[in-house]
Protein backbone atom coordinates (compact mmCIF):
# COMPACT_ATOMS: atom_id res chain seq x y z
CA UNK A 1 0.00 0.00 0.00
CA UNK A 2 1.57 3.65 -0.91
CA UNK A 3 1.94 5.71 1.69
CA UNK A 4 -0.51 9.39 2.22
CA UNK A 5 -0.83 11.68 4.57
CA UNK A 6 -4.16 11.92 6.79
CA UNK A 7 -6.39 14.31 5.46
CA UNK A 8 -5.58 16.38 7.98
CA UNK A 9 -2.31 17.04 7.13
CA UNK A 10 -3.02 16.66 3.46
CA UNK A 11 -5.06 20.00 4.21
CA UNK A 12 -1.76 21.18 6.20
CA UNK A 13 0.23 20.61 2.40
CA UNK A 14 -2.18 22.67 0.70
CA UNK A 15 -2.46 25.83 3.51
CA UNK A 16 1.62 25.71 3.00
CA UNK A 17 1.02 26.24 -1.09
CA UNK A 18 -0.31 29.09 -0.50
CA UNK A 19 2.78 30.79 1.12
CA UNK A 20 4.71 30.46 -2.36
CA UNK A 21 4.54 31.57 -5.73
CA UNK A 22 5.56 28.42 -6.64
CA UNK A 23 4.77 24.67 -5.19
CA UNK A 24 8.05 23.80 -5.95
CA UNK A 25 8.42 25.80 -3.24
CA UNK A 26 6.92 24.31 -0.82
CA UNK A 27 8.55 20.16 -1.29
CA UNK A 28 10.53 21.06 2.11
CA UNK A 29 7.95 21.90 4.24
CA UNK A 30 5.45 19.07 2.94
CA UNK A 31 8.38 16.66 3.33
CA UNK A 32 8.63 17.87 6.75
CA UNK A 33 5.03 17.39 7.06
CA UNK A 34 5.73 13.69 5.82
CA UNK A 35 8.43 13.53 8.91
CA UNK A 36 6.03 14.43 11.25
CA UNK A 37 3.93 11.98 10.28
CA UNK A 38 5.29 9.03 9.51
CA UNK A 39 9.52 9.88 10.32
CA UNK A 40 11.14 9.35 7.30
CA UNK A 41 10.44 9.93 3.75
CA UNK A 42 11.03 7.12 1.50
CA UNK A 43 9.94 6.70 -2.52
CA UNK A 44 5.91 6.79 -1.71
CA UNK A 45 6.32 9.53 0.32
CA UNK A 46 8.33 11.28 -2.83
CA UNK A 47 5.30 10.42 -4.93
CA UNK A 48 2.81 11.03 -2.39
CA UNK A 49 4.33 15.00 -2.10
CA UNK A 50 4.80 15.52 -5.91
CA UNK A 51 1.04 14.91 -6.46
CA UNK A 52 -0.25 16.64 -3.42
CA UNK A 53 2.54 19.79 -4.59
CA UNK A 54 0.98 18.75 -8.35
CA UNK A 55 5.00 19.08 -9.62
CA UNK A 56 7.41 16.24 -11.28
CA UNK A 57 8.64 13.47 -8.68
CA UNK A 58 12.69 14.91 -9.72
CA UNK A 59 12.08 17.67 -8.10
CA UNK A 60 11.26 16.00 -5.10
CA UNK A 61 13.96 13.44 -5.43
CA UNK A 62 16.01 16.16 -5.61
CA UNK A 63 15.45 17.97 -2.31
CA UNK A 64 15.45 14.43 -1.01
CA UNK A 65 19.21 13.63 -1.81
CA UNK A 66 20.33 16.65 -1.34
CA UNK A 67 19.45 16.62 2.42
CA UNK A 68 20.14 14.62 4.59
CA UNK A 69 17.56 15.42 7.27
CA UNK A 70 15.34 12.94 5.41
CA UNK A 71 15.87 9.94 5.80
CA UNK A 72 14.22 7.83 2.94
CA UNK A 73 13.92 4.47 5.04
CA UNK A 74 12.70 3.39 8.53
CA UNK A 75 15.24 5.03 11.12
CA UNK A 76 13.74 3.60 14.20
CA UNK A 77 12.65 5.88 17.48
CA UNK A 78 16.07 7.77 17.82
CA UNK A 79 18.01 8.52 14.92
CA UNK A 80 21.58 9.37 15.09
CA UNK A 81 23.69 11.29 13.57
CA UNK A 82 27.46 11.92 13.98
CA UNK A 83 29.22 14.82 12.75
CA UNK A 84 32.48 13.52 11.52
CA UNK A 85 33.37 16.30 9.86
CA UNK A 86 37.19 17.83 10.84
CA UNK A 87 36.09 19.83 13.85
CA UNK A 88 34.21 17.12 15.47
CA UNK A 89 36.79 14.21 14.16
CA UNK A 90 39.82 16.05 16.05
CA UNK A 91 37.39 16.46 18.87
CA UNK A 92 36.99 12.82 19.12
CA UNK A 93 33.93 11.61 16.58
CA UNK A 94 36.01 8.50 15.51
CA UNK A 95 36.04 7.66 19.26
CA UNK A 96 32.18 8.16 19.62
CA UNK A 97 31.20 6.47 16.90
CA UNK A 98 33.54 3.00 17.69
CA UNK A 99 31.86 3.49 21.35
CA UNK A 100 28.63 3.32 19.69
CA UNK A 101 29.41 -0.06 17.69
CA UNK A 102 31.57 -1.74 20.33
CA UNK A 103 29.63 -0.77 23.56
CA UNK A 104 25.98 -0.38 22.35
CA UNK A 105 25.69 -2.85 19.52
CA UNK A 106 24.28 0.33 17.40
CA UNK A 107 25.96 -0.45 13.87
CA UNK A 108 25.95 2.05 11.32
CA UNK A 109 23.45 2.60 8.60
CA UNK A 110 21.40 -0.61 10.38
CA UNK A 111 18.36 -0.08 12.40
CA UNK A 112 18.83 -1.80 15.80
CA UNK A 113 16.80 -5.37 16.06
CA UNK A 114 14.41 -3.52 19.22
CA UNK A 115 13.73 -0.67 16.46
CA UNK A 116 15.22 1.47 19.23
CA UNK A 117 18.46 3.22 16.85
CA UNK A 118 19.48 4.05 13.75
CA UNK A 119 22.97 5.90 13.24
CA UNK A 120 24.50 7.59 10.22
CA UNK A 121 27.59 9.78 10.15
CA UNK A 122 26.64 13.26 8.84
CA UNK A 123 28.92 15.97 6.97
CA UNK A 124 28.22 18.78 9.08
CA UNK A 125 26.43 19.74 11.81
CA UNK A 126 26.96 23.38 12.45
CA UNK A 127 28.39 23.32 15.87
CA UNK A 128 32.18 23.10 15.40
CA UNK A 129 32.78 25.14 18.90
CA UNK A 130 31.60 22.48 20.76
CA UNK A 131 32.74 19.32 18.92
CA UNK A 132 32.22 16.29 18.87
CA UNK A 133 28.60 16.40 18.20
CA UNK A 134 25.51 14.38 17.52
CA UNK A 135 22.20 14.97 16.63
CA UNK A 136 18.93 12.68 17.55
CA UNK A 137 16.27 13.60 16.72
CA UNK A 138 15.77 17.49 16.72
CA UNK A 139 17.95 17.70 19.69
CA UNK A 140 21.76 18.51 19.58
CA UNK A 141 24.04 16.91 21.88
CA UNK A 142 27.58 18.73 21.89
CA UNK A 143 30.91 18.55 23.63
CA UNK A 144 30.15 14.82 24.14
CA UNK A 145 32.16 12.43 26.48
CA UNK A 146 32.04 8.61 25.82
CA UNK A 147 30.34 8.85 29.42
CA UNK A 148 28.05 11.06 28.32
CA UNK A 149 26.88 9.03 25.05
CA UNK A 150 26.25 6.11 27.35
CA UNK A 151 23.88 8.34 29.74
CA UNK A 152 22.12 9.20 26.79
CA UNK A 153 21.91 5.92 24.86
CA UNK A 154 20.81 4.59 28.30
CA UNK A 155 18.63 7.26 29.36
CA UNK A 156 16.55 6.62 25.20
CA UNK A 157 16.54 2.62 26.54
CA UNK A 158 14.74 3.44 29.49
CA UNK A 159 12.38 6.39 28.09
CA UNK A 160 11.61 3.32 25.97
CA UNK A 161 10.81 0.66 28.53
CA UNK A 162 14.51 -1.28 27.13
CA UNK A 163 16.48 -0.43 30.19
CA UNK A 164 17.15 -1.31 33.52
CA UNK A 165 15.17 0.26 35.77
CA UNK A 166 11.87 0.56 34.42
Amino acid sequence: MAFELTKEKQELVKEVITHYPDPRSAILPAMHIVMDERGWVGDDGCQHVAELLEVPIIYVYEALSFYTYFPKHPVGKYHIQVCHNIACNLRGSEELIEHLVNKHGIIENALTDDGLFYFNRVECLGACGNAPVMQVNDEYYEDLTLEEVDKLIEGFKKSSGNGKNN
